[in-house]
């Protein structure tokens, strides 16, 4: 009876499914739950350009599905995926203290205003260098900006990387930084996402790697969500069955799910 806390619908820029599909699909899996966390990324490169939220429409419309289409047995809940940028931590701010959101996650899309999911990022220079580049944004994002519950598929950047080999080779050229990163949500008390998109993306394992979750308890991580960063009905709550056997290898026996910015812990079986 796990809980979807990363999906998105039609008020993102990349997803045209309509929320209550989301629901209904959600329910047929068998879910207790799940939390909308559509997309606020905010100066998102132009010539990508299509995360802009309708904040003043998106809160009011999902807590209202909320309230007509959650049971006794089944929860829905209302998030945000913001990307973090420096330069926008004041806004992002605001837009995650504005509304009664229940969650916030906080990711990393933008590695000097360029996004792994392109072939254009990967153009630029070596791989290693431009992944070792990716982590220490992320650390330069969550030291600017701290107002998120969990840090967003912490290994984003691998699931895009065009070589094979990078794709899928050990974390251990970038443990120093993934190690200041980890220590730092710890200090922060603030859980890391488990994101099974990876597997759909052709990769062996969630985001992050096994690695890097044993890792995040071996630092004394406590808290750990789990999503599927579903963009259509289909991929809700997709390759959970993997999660319950992975996430106890690696030390974990319960998930965290965030009600109005405060977990509440669940087993995994």
């Amino acid at each position: 009876m796990l809980w979807d806390n990363h999906m998105h619908c039609n008020f993102s820029g990349d997803s045209d499914a309509n929320p209550l599909d989301m629901i209904n699909s959600a329910k047929s899996k068998g879910l207790s739950g799940i939390t909308f966390t559509d997309h606020l990324d905010i100066d998102y490169p132009k010539q990508y350009g299509f995360f802009d939220l309708n904040l003043s429409d998106y809160y009011p419309t999902i807590k209202a599905l909320s309230d007509e289409n959650s049971t006794k047995d089944f929860t829905i809940l209302t998030g945000l995926e913001i990307g973090i940028q420096p330069h926008v931590a004041d806004r992002c701010n605001k837009a995650a203290s504005d509304r009664p959101y229940d969650f916030i996650i906080g990711s990393t899309h933008i590695v000097d205003g360029w996004d792994p999911y392109f072939e254009s990022f990967w153009e630029r220079d070596d791989e290693k260098k431009l992944l070792q580049r990716y982590y220490e944004c992320i650390l330069e994002n969550i030291t600017a900006f701290t107002n998120f519950d969990t840090l967003g598929h912490l290994d984003y950047a691998f699931r895009y990387a065009p070589s094979e080999q990078v794709k899928h080779n050990s974390h251990l050229p970038y443990a120093e930084i993934i190690d200041a990163i980890l220590e730092r949500i710890v200090k922060l008390d603030k859980a890391l996402e488990i994101n099974t998109a990876a597997f759909r993306k052709g990769m062996n394992a969630p985001n992050p790697a096994p690695s890097i979750i044993k890792r995040y308890h071996e630092l004394g991580g406590k808290l750990i969500t789990l999503g599927a960063d579903a963009h259509t009905p289909e991929d809700v709550a997709a390759d959970f069955a993997r999660l319950p056997d992975l996430l106890e290898d690696c030390g974990f026996k319960e998930f965290a799910v965030y009600k109005n910015r405060k977990p509440e812990c669940y087993p995994l079986r």
